[in-house]
C-alpha cells in the first residue's frame, strides 16, 4: 500500500510540472490554432508586413552544392536562417532561395556575372511570428527537396515533440489521478465518453459517411 501511495504522489507531481513547464507551449499553439482557423481583424499581419529590397555584392559561386552556395552568400550577406527553395537558372549564373525564420522572410536572387544580390526582405509583427511557429518545421511532406539547415529550425522541431509527448503523459497521468478518485468517476466518464464520440466522428465518421 505505501509503495501504491508513492506511486500516486509521483503521478500527481508528473502531471503538476508537466503542465507548467508546458504551460506556454500550449498557450502559444492554442492561440495560433485559433488564429489559423479565423480571419480576426486583430490577428492580421499579412497585409501590415514591411517589405525593403537591397541590392549587395557577393563573391561567387564557391563551389560546392547549391546549399553549401547558399550558405556562402548568406554569410556574405550576413543572413541566418532556414534555407528553402534552392534552384539555379539553366546556364547556371544565378542562385535563387528563400531564407525564413519567424518574423522575417529574404528572397535571395544571385547573379554570378555581375557578383551581385538582390535581397528583398519581409518582417511581420508579432501576430506572424507567433503564426508561423504553430507551423515552423523547416521541412515539408511533399517537398523532398529540402532539409532542416537551420540549429534552430531542429531544437524548436524536437522541442514541439517534447510538447507532444508531454501532453501524452498529462493525459495518462490525468486518467490515473481521475480513476483514484471515485468521488469523480460518474462526471470523468461522461467527460471521456463526449471527447471520444466527437474526435470518433472526425477520425471515422465523416470519412465513412462522406467517402
Amino acid at each position: 500500500m505505501p509503495a501504491e501511495s508513492n506511486l500516486s504522489l509521483w503521478n500527481r507531481r508528473l502531471h503538476y510540472y508537466l503542465g507548467l513547464y508546458f504551460l506556454l507551449f500550449i498557450w502559444l499553439f492554442a492561440l495560433t490554432g485559433l488564429l489559423l482557423n479565423h480571419t480576426w481583424s486583430f490577428g492580421e499581419f499579412w497585409s501590415n508586413r514591411k517589405v525593403a529590397s537591397s541590392e549587395q555584392p557577393v563573391q561567387g559561386p564557391a563551389g560546392g552544392s547549391l546549399l553549401e552556395q547558399a550558405r556562402d552568400v548568406m554569410r556574405q550577406l550576413g543572413i541566418v536562417g532556414e534555407i528553402q527553395w534552392v534552384t539555379t537558372k539553366p546556364d547556371t549564373s544565378r542562385l535563387e532561395f528563400r531564407v525564413t525564420r519567424p518574423g522575417r522572410q529574404f528572397e535571395i536572387k544571385t547573379d554570378w556575372t555581375q557578383h551581385r544580390a538582390t535581397v528583398q526582405r519581409t518582417d511581420v509583427n508579432a501576430w506572424g511570428i507567433a503564426r508561423t511557429l504553430h507551423t515552423f518545421t523547416g521541412v515539408r511532406a511533399t517537398d523532398r527537396g529540402n532539409e532542416r539547415d537551420w540549429i534552430l529550425t531542429t531544437v524548436w522541431a524536437y522541442s514541439m515533440d517534447a510538447v507532444a509527448v508531454g501532453l501524452v503523459v498529462m493525459v495518462i497521468s490525468g486518467i490515473v489521478i481521475w480513476y483514484r478518485a471515485p468521488a469523480k468517476r460518474a462526471w470523468g466518464m461522461v467527460a471521456l465518453a463526449s471527447g471520444l464520440v466527437v474526435s470518433g466522428w472526425f477520425m471515422v465518421a465523416l470519412r465513412w459517411i462522406y467517402g
